[in-house]
């Protein structure tokens, strides 16, 4: 027991002089090597801080009470020696009050050297289950695990509300050479807030930051981390799980839905719905919509909401603009209980300059390149991951897997992909640093993303990956053991561009520009595609999707009706950005909610019950998504008809399967008893027709259908005489009865 009272007693216990003085300045390297119970010539040393306490007792056994000695000229600094290493727990006492509480520095390291090894090789596959913080019972005390690799930090310190935010109070255990700080702190539970505090290499310290493991963010513009349980979640979505690899073949009808969670639709203050919220609303009405999944624009956690989730901080945290991460996950369970598929926009490509971010984590260029040419993206003013090293790619080749198993999201799709392929990518000659062959390709970024898709695939059975890549990088959907990529799909940006080129020009000059809308089919079938109609096409001054049609507003409604059957029936998967499917009239706002009350008008609700038929359509006819990724599942009926903008094309699905014939008429000409091969005989269901009355249109058709004739035309063995409206899509299903 120690000497009470005497000066001698504190002096022989105490840690050196110099010791001292770095942890009241808060240089303290090392702190467990000088807190807690440690060896002593006498026995064992108590050394504990608590700032703000005039006395402190330390308590043994059941009730066992020794008071603990202040070291002179250290306030919070106090002492004791011991004849035997044993539990405590520490009563501290000041004017105001008495508080009771367990030492950090009394407990043992939590992560194993096997941890460590796979952290440092860079090939743990989870590394969340290893770093951030963890709710866990610790030699029988139950409080949080933090772990934060910082490699070249000098010091690494916890601060939060439990320590006034106090950055000598705990400082974090050096394991070895591995890089990693970790602390275990007794009595902290979900919803506390913290950060670290990073003494770089030489003394700097750096602005206090976020965990880049955190499962939680304070609300912004709070940059805290917070601590969050995700173990233990109820899933009560294991049918869907189980059966929905087969709803992402590419054989599989898809047709996504894109949102943003924050302006889909608001609340009655302007306030963005919550998860729960958007778990009843969104849920119910994609469903009504026939949409097969919900692609969210990114959610992982970002302090500026004008970067649309694209600039993310809090890789590992759901943000906290709508709710919780079990709301999160209450709203993806109800979207798979619903039939519907949910994937997240991932950015991996790169992270905001923020100070409480990545940016020189520990004091150095730790997650991005050192060479701004490397590691600096001019468009964004963002900096670029640097996948060379191989514990920045292990730590978001493990992100990438912690959503799909975590949050039991189906896929991801990959923001920005060309952006990593190339090193020279929107950077002028001596602005960028080539490969070490002297190229342009980005082999680490490459390496990479192969490194996802294969790990993705191969741990998370039956998802789905997509890349928004828009050159002509080839393989993007390929295997990666045939070399490609890996991903399952990839957007159509090129279809995309061409097609709405089009659709921009006034109809008397679109004859001009016939190949936009045929070009597409030369390499449809070289990828996986997904046709996208995203918020990149509705934002920036480009106008929503309504008003970049030409003409006066019928016009605009009957092109728009056109277009949405010509998109619906083409070769590739499908993708429309909320609000589109009505026909939004202003650009996108990501601070407002659509604009809902346009459907009181009925051209507008024409279009959304057009999209709603065009998704029932699509899903029941297999002609038109069963061989979207094979050349024989299309053919040219006529394709050449310049002069009257007219195309005419046959879908196939497998040979038993009814085929479907598409005729658009891309003039604002009624063209009756035009003349359209068709390859078989019998009755041709008319099946859809965008200028149907119910969508707005003029109702002028086809009685139901035709039937075909024993006549050859454009090369096919039967025709029939086709009223073509004005600015339409009419598709035709063979082998269906005219009743």
């Amino acid at each position: 027991m120690p000497k009470p009272d005497t000066q001698e007693a504190a002096r022989r216990s105490a840690p050196p002089a110099q010791i001292i003085a770095a942890l009241l300045e808060g240089r303290l390297a090392e702190s467990f090597q000088f807190l807690g119970l440690r060896d002593h010539a006498d026995g064992y040393a108590l050394n504990v801080f608590v700032p703000g306490a005039e006395a402190v007792t330390c308590i043994t056994g059941k009730s066992s009470k020794t008071p603990l000695l202040p070291v002179p000229d250290a306030p919070g600094l106090f002492t004791g020696l011991f004849r035997k290493e044993q539990p405590y727990r520490l009563t501290a006492r000041n004017a105001e009050a008495e508080w009771t509480f367990h030492d950090p520095y009394r407990f043992g390291r939590v992560l194993s050297d096997d941890d460590l090894y796979f952290l440092g090789e860079g090939s743990m596959q989870r590394i969340w289950k290893s770093l951030g913080a963890h709710m866990i019972t610790h030699e029988g005390v139950e409080g949080v695990h933090f772990a934060v690799w910082a490699p070249n930090a000098e010091r690494v310190a916890l601060v939060g509300d439990f320590n006034v935010w106090d950055t000598r109070r705990h400082g974090m255990r050096r394991l070895g050479v591995s890089g990693i700080w970790e602390i275990f702190v007794p009595g902290l539970q979900a919803g506390d807030v913290y950060k670290y505090a990073i003494r770089g290499a030489g003394g700097q310290d750096l602005p206090l930051k976020a965990d880049p493991v955190g499962f939680g963010s304070e609300h912004p513009p709070r940059t805290g981390s917070v601590v969050r349980d995700i173990g233990g979640h109820d899933w009560d979505d294991a049918a869907w799980m189980k059966n929905r690899e087969a709803k992402h073949q590419v054989d599989a009808p898809i047709s996504i839905y894109e949102v943003n969670l924050a302006s889909w639709k608001r609340a009655d203050d302007n306030r963005p719905l919550s998860y729960t919220e958007l778990a009843e609303d969104l849920v119910a009405y994609v469903v009504d919509m026939g949409f097969t999944h919900i692609e969210m624009m990114p959610i992982t956690e970002h302090p500026f909401d004008g970067s649309w989730g694209y600039q993310p901080i809090g890789m590992y945290a759901p943000t906290i603009r709508h709710g919780t991460p079990d709301e999160f996950r209450a709203l993806v369970t109800a979207a798979h209980k619903a039939g519907l598929g949910v994937l997240l926009d991932w950015v991996p490509a790169h992270f905001p300059t923020d100070e409480h971010g990545l940016a020189q984590f520990d004091g150095t260029h730790l997650y991005e390149h050192a060479d701004p040419r490397e590691g600096f993206h001019q468009d964004w003013n963002t900096l670029i991951y640097n996948f060379g090293r191989r514990e920045v790619a292990n730590y978001m080749r493990s992100n990438a897997l912690y959503w799909l198993e975590e949050y039991h999201l189906d896929g991801i799709r990959v923001d920005a992909v060309a952006s990593m392929l190339y090193r020279d990518y929107s950077r002028k000659d001596g602005e960028w640093v080539p490969n070490k062959d002297g190229g342009r390709e980005n082999y680490e970024a490459i390496a990479f993303l192969q490194g996802v898709n294969s790990f993705a695939y191969g741990e998370a059975p039956g998802i789905m990956t997509v890349a928004e890549e828009s050159t002509a990088f080839p393989g993007v959907s390929r295997p990666v053991y045939l070399g490609g990529l890996g991903f399952g799909f990839k957007w159509n940006m090129g279809w995309m561009n061409d097609t709405l080129r089009y659709m921009q020009e006034d109809p008397i000059n679109r004859k001009y520009h016939h190949h936009l809308m045929t070009f597409g089919i030369h390499y449809a079938f070289s990828e996986n595609f997904v046709l996208p109609i995203s918020h990149d096409e509705v934002v920036h001054g480009k106008g929503s999707m309504l008003t970049k049609m030409p003409g006066d507003d019928w016009e605009k409604f009957a092109n728009l009706r056109a277009y949405y059957g010509f998109m619906w029936s083409h070769p590739g998967k499908k993708l429309l950005f909320m609000g589109q499917e009505f026909a939004q009239r202003a650009e996108w706002n990501h601070n407002q909610s659509l604009d809902w009350h346009l459907l009181e008008a009925p051209a507008h609700a024409g279009i959304q019950a057009l999209v709603r038929d065009l998704n029932a359509l699509y899903r029941a006819t297999p002609a038109l998504y069963r061989n979207d990724a094979q050349p024989g599942g299309f053919a040219w009926v006529d394709g050449g008809d310049v002069e009257n903008s007219i195309y005419v094309y046959q879908r196939m699905g497998d040979r038993d399967e009814p085929r479907a014939i598409v005729i658009l008429n891309m003039t604002p000409v009624e063209r009756p008893d035009h003349r359209v091969g068709l390859p078989g005989t019998g009755y041709w269901r008319e099946a859809l027709n965008t200028d149907a009355a119910e969508y707005g249109g003029g109702g002028r058709g086809n009685l139901g259908g035709v039937r075909a004739e024993d006549v050859e035309w454009m090369g096919q063995p039967c025709s029939a005489n086709v009223t073509l409206p004005p600015l339409s899509a009419v598709i035709l299903i063979e082998g269906e009865d005219e009743t």
